[in-house]
């Protein structure tokens, strides 16, 4: 008796591996996606794994992972704590351990987390747009955007919480179909660790507990208990974060960080005023910063068209309605967390929201345009340009490439004052002040004594006139990148220098003319300087006779 079940036709012999669940809409094997995402990533930051540390790694998240893997202590003992929780200090740790301390060991270990972060995003795309090609548009697009490209090998916490609260949305954020059962704990577990790297990544799961919270009042019998379990276990996380912060009050004495750690993060932001200028600057962040404008316009753009019709005359599908409005919750929810908590506006802490932006667009593009791949390559090529060129504002260096060419600029300038003043004092502000004075970082192998400024301003500079005998040389740079202003401003002046810490720096010879200095090197790259200046005192000059 003949097999009544139809046999599959053979594949053809030059159909790749994984090509059938590629065009089915199934996710190829994670342990085929992750190798090829580190892989392209390795060879896209090759010239940066080498790269010192900088910024805000050196001045807080090495150090604490350097206190950490010398002495076991997960309260930072060589930098003032400021409570952040100790899972990217025990992660880099081990790989000091097992690799050695070096920038290229800790760059290839954050590469690692932000390898795994786009795993998430491909495994999420597929899962909320159904679509292979729109999977892997939304994961190029990320990996592209400056924000995430530039923070891919920096020893942040916000990378670590990212790649934590992606994979758990994975499981939280698409919505089961019918009679598919649902499973939230494995996303309680990924927020209980990205609190662990970073508190400020428990907005997102509260974000949720609203949100089920919502569904529950318009539901009712097994739906209404479903919202209700989801809440509890994405409350659940609020537990590793708790003890971590029992944990830290025993030891310190504080339970949120240091005293002045917690004003500015948290108490000084609560202004009305400062509230609502932050959040348009959220904003601004989550659909216009770093060319982010040229897929939201494309969006807006598309939207105004005709769904595409599939072969059976149906609309073709992109993101179902209920997903779609949660992650618009989650979008506009993060911009006001982020309003209220963080004293600088920095777009790292953002990491998670981007991707949720960019999928949304793509599935826009998809559903909308026939030829949406031009639209996605649009994008790439504007992200690609936004890593080198700066934007017609002011912004972080650490938002695209220009935070190496800073770190490359502060080597040169070091590498003239080791080579040349080898004995001096220097006058700097942070974070020149750190590499001066801490080999681990990697600018140093003999530190130096520093005169520390808060940065070169008027008042900072005529505070270092008053004390000409502190001081025999000077690393003086641009502490943010100040382009020539804009006709249109989001704020007031006044505006950012109360809320935001706007300021103006001095330039080099400017500063060298008030100081009675000579300028003895000078360096500079797009709207970045930097310069070493030279004093000859009279007890210099003693000194010198007597040797």
């Amino acid at each position: 008796m003949p097999d009544p079940t139809p046999q599959q036709p053979p594949a053809p012999r030059w159909q790749v591996p994984g090509a059938r669940l590629f065009r089915s809409g199934r996710p190829l094997p994670l342990w085929m996606i992750f190798p090829l995402i580190f892989a392209a990533l390795y060879l896209a930051h090759w010239s940066l794994l080498s790269l010192p540390y900088y910024w805000d790694e050196a001045g807080y998240y090495i150090p604490a992972a350097w206190d950490f893997f010398r002495t076991g202590s997960l309260i930072p003992i060589s930098t003032l704590t400021n409570a952040h929780p100790p899972l990217p200090s025990v992660y880099l740790a081990l790989w000091w351990w097992a690799s050695g301390f070096t920038p290229e060991v800790t760059r290839e270990a954050v590469l690692i987390v932000a390898a795994f972060g786009l795993t998430a995003v491909w495994r999420l795309s597929l899962l909320v747009t159904r679509s292979a090609p729109a999977a892997f548009a939304t994961l190029l697009l990320t990996a592209l955007y400056p924000v995430w490209f530039a923070q891919s090998t920096l020893a942040h916490a916000d990378i670590f919480a990212a790649a934590c609260t992606l994979w758990a949305l994975v499981y939280a954020l698409p919505q089961p179909t019918p009679g598919q059962p649902s499973r939230i704990w494995p996303a309680a577990i990924w927020f209980s660790l990205a609190v662990l790297a970073k508190e400020t990544a428990l907005a997102t799961p509260l974000l949720l507990v609203l949100i089920s919270l919502l569904e529950a009042l318009r539901t009712s019998g097994p739906a209404r208990r479903r919202s209700f379990t989801n809440v509890a276990w994405y409350l659940a996380c609020i537990l590793p974060l708790a003890l971590w912060y029992a944990y830290h009050r025993a030891k310190t004495g504080f339970l949120f960080g240091n005293p002045e750690f917690l004003r500015y993060n948290a108490t000084s932001t609560l202004t009305p005023l400062r509230i609502l200028a932050a959040f348009g600057h959220r904003i601004l962040h989550l659909t216009g910063h770093m060319n982010l404008f040229v897929p939201v316009l494309c969006l807006l753009a598309a939207l105004m068209l005709d769904p595409i019709l599939a072969r059976d005359g149906q609309p073709r599908p992109g993101i179902p309605r209920q997903t779609l409005i949660r992650i618009g919750i989650l979008i506009l929810g993060n911009a006001l967390a982020f309003s209220l908590l963080g004293g600088a506006l920095l777009t790292r802490y953002l990491l998670p929201v981007y991707p949720l932006v960019l999928v949304i667009c793509v599935s826009v593009f998809r559903t909308r345009v026939r030829w949406w791949p031009a639209l996605v390559a649009l994008s790439a090529a504007a992200f690609i340009a936004a890593l080198f060129l700066a934007p017609p504002y002011g912004f972080a260096p650490e938002d695209n490439l220009t935070y190496a060419r800073v770190i490359r600029l502060h080597q040169a300038a070091i590498a003239e004052l080791t080579k040349n003043y080898p004995g001096a004092t220097v006058l700097s502000a942070w974070p020149a002040t750190d590499e001066l004075t801490k080999p681990e970082l990697g600018y140093v192998t003999t530190p130096f004594t520093v005169y520390r400024l808060e940065d070169f301003t008027t008042p900072q500079i005529l505070r270092a006139q008053q004390d000409p005998e502190g001081y025999s040389a000077a690393l003086v740079f641009s502490t943010k990148e100040d382009p020539p202003p804009l006709p249109f401003h989001l704020n007031s002046a006044s505006m950012e220098e109360q809320y935001f810490g706007l300021h103006h720096d001095l330039g080099p010879e400017e500063i060298a003319a008030r100081l009675q200095g000579q300028i003895v090197f000078k360096q500079r790259s797009g709207l970045d300087w930097v310069a070493v200046i030279r004093f000859r005192r009279s007890v210099e000059a003693r000194l010198t006779t007597d040797h």
